[in-house]
């Protein structure tokens, strides 16, 4: 089973006392009146889906219920960085090459 870090109860638990809710760290338009269609399609459908790190947004919904960010791993699953909402997103290149070092 899969074990991750709440940064903000400060325990690790198993993977369904949470829920991934998407890719994080996605910048909402300013003015959504002025969105065609195809925009809001592109907003609300289209993300990345790469090989490799990649940050998440994540909710502790059987736990404190807060949402977080973490970084993971989509070939392993491995959960490589967990940091709290509002705080800037790791640079995933350095932390590739941490990893890899």
């Amino acid at each position: 089973m899969l074990l991750i870090h709440c940064p903000y109860c400060g325990v690790e638990r198993p993977e369904t006392e949470f829920a991934c809710r998407g890719e994080a760290h996605i910048i909402r338009p300013a003015d959504p009146s002025t969105q065609t269609d195809e925009q809001w399609a592109e907003f609300l459908y289209l993300r990345e889906n790469p090989k490799g790190l990649y940050a998440e947004r994540w909710r502790h919904i059987h736990g404190c219920g807060r949402f977080f960010n973490a970084v993971r791993e989509t070939v392993s699953d491995k959960f490589v960085k967990v940091y709290k909402a509002g705080e800037p997103k790791p640079d995933l290149e350095a932390l590739a090459k941490e990893m890899s070092a």
